[in-house]
């Protein structure tokens, strides 16, 4: 079926003829058959062109949860099921998911080909971290397992390999118990970068933590932020409150997101909170997920869409990187609807996982061609810094910029080649990147 597909900031747009296997076997029919190269596509939450490609194999069929071990909290699923499938039929049991991005709706598969990161970075790592081993169907048409012993190439060009090794269609990762599903929250207000980023410091032994930030603060206010806190309650019981979800039906004409409404509304966020902090017990939907409850929240854009631009600034020069950032944004007039910082632990092992020790700062701006040289500029103050940029939110990156901020490439090139992907599985994303 020929269909116009987008990733989540809806730019850029492609037309795919989408494949929908309903099992193992027919997925494997799918790619000994086909004389064209493919792609794996989830949820298409991530937000670029990281998930289009002219032939597209949807996994959302494939959505069982197979086995769960309640001694080890270790679960068996497709790679089609999600996020919040996982959530929703474990919290009640008392396990949670063990590493979560700002949205629940993602596949396992696009967590783990993503190597998602969440506020508990700087504690416990990305998602592959809690993965045991997971099956993957090749571009031969053979399937294999993939741990951090067996094929250990591919697993490691896999998690974080955006879906280009092959067709994941299993995994096994471990679950994290809990007691509550209430998050013990406390939010510290700051009211410039250098004091919201020591505030990080103190806190690195909070399991979670994120920071909202202005992005059109100026001078002696630049980067100032709530930082949000969080631990798993000990008490409150295990029900999952049900939430309203507020439903965005079409994109306006004209988005009625803009310098004025930004700043505004930055304006009253910031000031909401009188006291330096506070805590409270929320949800724990409402901490991980809060732009859930807006359905279809990326219509506020308009019917161009967004770009997200996310960075990674290494630690030893973070502040001086992310307040750099954010000057150019804040002179820029180019308001950032959704500013998000966090802090992340080392980077792992695998070939293209995003993570850095240091800052990540995450930038949502509405397409027009204005934004180019705004980002072209972002580009030379992260590449100054030795950072790099989120692939799972990349649209517009540069094949040199890629290359250098992953340094890893020919290996993961060369895992492609071994295991008969280079020709098999591509997107747009890695023709733009220039992957072979």
């Amino acid at each position: 079926m020929l269909e116009e597909i987008s990733g989540w900031g809806v730019y850029p747009k492609c037309k795919a003829l989408i494949h929908a296997p309903n099992c193992f076997s027919d997925t494997q029919d799918l790619i000994l058959k086909s004389p064209d190269a493919m792609l794996p596509r989830g949820m298409g939450r991530s937000y670029g062109d990281s998930s289009l490609s002219p032939h597209v194999v949807q996994t959302d069929r494939l959505r069982y949860l197979i086995q769960f071990d309640i001694n080890t909290g270790l679960l068996e699923c497709d790679a089609g099921v999600t996020i919040g499938q996982v959530i929703d039929t474990f919290i009640p049991k008392g396990w949670f998911i063990p590493v979560t991005p700002g949205t629940q709706y993602v596949s396992i598969g696009g967590a783990i080909a993503s190597d998602v990161h969440g506020k508990n970075h700087h504690v416990d790592g990305s998602f592959s971290e809690f993965l045991l081993d997971f099956k993957i169907l090749l571009g031969t048409g053979e399937i294999v397992t993939a741990s951090r012993d067996q094929n250990s190439d591919l697993f490691m060009a896999t998690c974080g390999g955006m879906g280009l090794t092959g067709v994941i269609l299993s995994a096994r990762f471990y679950l994290k118990r809990i007691q509550s599903s209430l998050i013990e929250q406390k939010i510290l207000k700051a009211k410039n970068l250098s004091i919201a980023l020591a505030n990080f410091e103190k806190s690195m032994q909070s399991t979670y933590s994120v920071a909202w930030i202005d992005c059109m603060a100026k001078g002696r206010d630049l980067g100032r932020s709530h930082i949000i806190l969080g631990e798993h309650a000990k008490e409150g019981g295990l029900d999952i409150p049900e939430t309203k979800q507020i439903d965005i039906p079409f994109a306006p004409s004209f988005s009625p997101l803009n310098n004025l409404t930004i700043r505004i509304f930055n304006e009253i966020y910031y000031q909401k909170q009188l006291r330096s902090d506070v805590s409270s017990l929320v949800p724990l939907k409402t901490f991980f997920y809060p732009l859930d409850k807006l359905h279809h929240w990326n219509r506020l854009y308009g019917p161009n869409g967004f770009v997200q631009y996310q960075c990674v600034i290494p630690k030893n020069c973070g502040e001086e990187g992310i307040r750099r950032v954010l000057e150019l944004v804040s002179q820029s007039g180019q308001g950032s609807f959704l500013a998000v910082l966090k802090a992340l632990g080392p980077q792992n092992k695998n070939y293209l996982s995003f993570p850095l020790e240091g800052y990540t700062l995450a930038l949502d701006f509405k397409w027009m061609p204005a934004v180019s040289s705004l980002l072209n500029k972002l580009d030379d103050v992260v590449s100054s810094f030795g950072g790099r940029l989120y692939l799972t939110k990349d649209s517009r990156m540069s094949p040199k910029f890629f290359r250098q901020g992953y340094p890893r490439l020919d290996e993961f090139e060369r895992v492609r080649k071994q295991y008969g992907a280079t020709d098999k599985f591509t997107s747009m994303q890695s023709i733009r990147l220039g992957i072979r």
